[in-house]
């Protein structure tokens, strides 16, 4: 397993992950076919010029969800019950067809649980940025993660 057990998490650490993701067109077209979104700023060229970007922009759940992605091999890959909820989701810029995302991610909260003692919270902060270093996805993230075995 390459993710981390609660008790290797430390409040503030750091993670800039090294995969990075240049977002096509056909995960685009895929993405939202998959969601039955039929939005045409995702899906209509023409309609996407008249629009304040001038061309499609990718679907933001898309977005988040490579921006979040990327991280679980760093941080939960095996070591996690699963997800309790994300908050304060901002989209700042839009992404193309073409632009390469990073991520990065830090630990902002740690408590134990309360209800069971194999496990406790971390609230992680995920950035997604494109090669022009532009915020394009935020969000926090609560895992109920795994504590090691005594």
């Amino acid at each position: 397993m390459a993710g981390l057990y609660y008790e290797e998490f430390e409040i503030g650490m750091e993670f800039n992950h090294a995969l990075t993701r240049t977002v096509t067109e056909t995960d685009n077209l895929m993405f939202c076919a998959m969601t039955h979104n039929p939005q045409p700023l995702h899906l209509d060229e023409e309609f996407s010029k008249g629009t304040e970007f001038g061309q499609r922009i990718v679907n933001s759940l898309f977005t988040l969800g490579l921006v979040i992605g990327v991280s679980v091999d760093d941080t939960t890959l095996g070591t996690t019950f699963g997800n309790l909820g994300m908050n304060e989701v901002r989209f700042q810029n839009p992404v193309f067809h073409g632009d390469t995302l990073r991520s990065v991610t830090r630990v902002k909260e740690m408590r134990e649980s309360k209800s069971r003692p194999n496990g406790g919270l971390v609230v992680f902060e995920h950035f997604g940025y494109n090669q022009r270093d532009e915020e394009v996805a935020y969000c926090t993230r609560t895992a109920f993660m795994m504590k090691k075995l005594a």
